[in-house]
């Protein structure tokens, strides 16, 4: 566990007086959430590790059209060697990428797409504001080069991927430590270190005038699921609900909706079940010693010289 989980973790257990080691799975059928663990105070048990990691895309390959999932024989000829490769990263990264041993490439599941809605696992329509802006941001990624420190997304800038990106599979560190107690529960974020704090207490959101680059979460039980709910993201009417449901040892099922009417022409749902990551989240360095603007910035000026 990372020093930034030891200290959220010790908060928690002053502001609630418990915090117990995860309880072991009860028997019981896969699937239903009777056969999850609980804690001491009654509710499905959240704690520990986790991961998301999967090489299921979140959109469904054309060649899938019109199916949810794949047969057997399919998922048994793609799984092995599935995964971005290092190729795929040299061919997006042109000045150098990670190699094999760095990637989380996880298991390819039934699915053919994560995204579930719409139904044709796609996401949607974007709006015409959206496209016009997209096209006016610049991205390392896309090897646009970059004239100010301006110019750098958050996510260039190592602080933070935000909502929904802070919880979807990319090629690594698809790591989480979720921390809970009977009115907080709390889920630290591998990449980039993000730490999301989410009261069960049932107080309101901020105030909308108060934006916050990972929103203003709450959450409440329904039932066996909690149910969060992320509002407030900058510059953006964006609304994201997300969906945890222990369901057995081994899984919790994670579903997560996003509504966004500037950025999209409807809602996306995806599905990106979570299992556990068998050990600790270490420290993720990004920057390096905080080099990378500047380097990308010495290096984009010195391409465009005449």
């Amino acid at each position: 566990m990372t020093v930034r989980a030891i200290v959220v973790l010790s908060a928690l257990s002053v502001a609630s007086g418990v915090v117990s080691p995860p309880v072991a799975a009860q028997p019981g059928t896969p699937g239903q959430a009777v056969s999850a663990p609980r804690t001491p105070w009654g509710d499905p048990d959240l704690r520990g590790p986790w991961t998301n990691a999967t090489t299921t895309p979140m959109e469904r390959p054309d060649e899938f059209a019109g199916r949810e999932f794949l047969t057997q024989e399919e998922w048994a000829v793609r799984n092995p060697g599935s995964g971005i490769s290092t190729e795929d990263l040299t061919a997006l990264m042109p000045t150098g990428a990670y190699n094999d041993f760095w990637l989380e490439q996880g298991e390819l599941s039934r699915r053919t797409s994560l995204l579930v809605d719409p139904p044709e696992g796609k996401y949607p329509s974007l709006t015409p504001a959206a496209m016009l802006r997209r096209r006016e941001v610049r991205s390392s990624f896309a090897q646009d080069g970059f004239e100010t420190w301006l110019d750098f997304s958050t996510y260039d800038r190592c602080l933070t991927r935000g909502m929904p990106g802070a919880m979807s599979p990319g090629f690594y560190n698809h790591n989480y430590q979720i921390l809970q107690t009977r009115d907080h529960v709390v889920l630290v974020v591998e990449m980039i270190h993000d730490a999301r704090i989410i009261p069960l207490d049932g107080r309101p959101h901020l105030p909308s005038t108060v934006g916050q680059w990972m929103g203003d979460a709450r959450g409440r039980w329904d039932g066996d699921t909690l149910v969060v709910e992320t509002t407030n993201l900058p510059e953006s009417d964006r609304v994201v609900v997300e969906r945890f449901t222990r369901v057995d040892a081994e899984t919790i099922d994670y579903r997560i909706t996003v509504t966004d009417p500037a950025e999209w022409t409807a809602p996306w749902t995806a599905v990106i079940p979570m299992s556990p990551s068998g050990g600790p989240l270490f420290e993720y360095a990004c920057h390096e010693g905080n080099h990378s603007v500047s380097n990308m910035l010495t290096g984009s000026r010195a391409a465009a010289a005449p």
